[in-house]
């Protein structure tokens, strides 16, 4: 019976990130959108992609030129991330405030925290992390992309 009900959640988690997928794109696809909250709606698509554990969702959402820590690339990224969930059941991150500070028209930075969890799917994640986390971000052709990722441990 635990496992007949157990199946249920996870489905229905499923489906309500699917359908918060859904809203944060269309969302980010408006043009009349602020820029931050145009921001804040892509972060949260990051958010979603590794909670429902896709990588290329998340490698969508990063500028052809990305670069994160130690160098990584747009490709590496995905990589990392497939990883990762390969490794991991259950992969979770739960962010704290975004603070979005516009650069330019076409720049912007966005500061968070976030809490990294992952597991073999048992009640308690088996792991966890929190950091700090400092994103730069383009508007080009439309959208915002990650252009750079840069997260230090938080101690």
């Amino acid at each position: 019976m635990k496992s007949a009900a157990l199946q249920q959640w996870r489905a229905l988690r499923g489906f309500v990130i699917g359908v918060v997928v859904l809203c944060v794109m269309v969302l980010s696809s408006c043009t009349s959108t602020p820029p931050e909250a145009a921001i804040r709606a892509r972060i949260v698509s990051l958010q979603a992609a590794i909670d429902a554990r896709d990588a290329g969702a998340l490698e969508d959402l990063l500028a052809e030129d990305f670069v994160g820590n130690d160098g990584i690339d747009r490709r590496g990224a995905r990589q990392l991330a497939a990883g990762v969930f390969l490794r991991y059941r259950d992969v979770a991150a739960k962010l704290g405030p975004v603070d979005v500070r516009l650069v330019s028209d076409t720049d912007a930075i966005a500061r968070f925290t976030v809490l990294a969890t992952a597991g073999s799917g048992g009640l308690l994640p088996e792991q966890g992390q929190v950091y700090e986390v400092e994103t730069g971000w383009r508007y080009s052709d439309g959208e915002w992309r990650l252009r750079s990722s840069g997260w230090k441990l938080r101690l």
